[in-house]
């Protein structure tokens, strides 16, 4: 899952250099923190927070195969 956050982060931003990405598992669930540049928080987000939401339903069905529940986060 932190794979496929990685990469549809990195081919947004302008600096894919400085997107990371952190996992934290719990038993039933996993939230993977996305980490990029200040200026690039605005293209991650998009308008009302459109790309956001549509990242996390690409990896919410993704997760959907694996029997857990993904949330991820966008921090600074």
């Amino acid at each position: 899952m932190d794979e496929l956050v990685e990469v549809i982060a990195r081919s947004i931003v302008d600096n894919p250099e400085q997107v990371n990405v952190n996992k934290v598992e719990g038993s039933k669930s996993v939230i993977l923190e996305l980490q990029v540049a200040e200026d690039d928080m605005g293209k991650v987000i998009g308008k009302q927070g459109r790309i956001a939401k549509a990242i996390r339903t690409v990896v919410k069905a993704a997760a959907t195969k694996e029997g857990k529940r993904v949330i991820v986060e966008i921090i600074q």
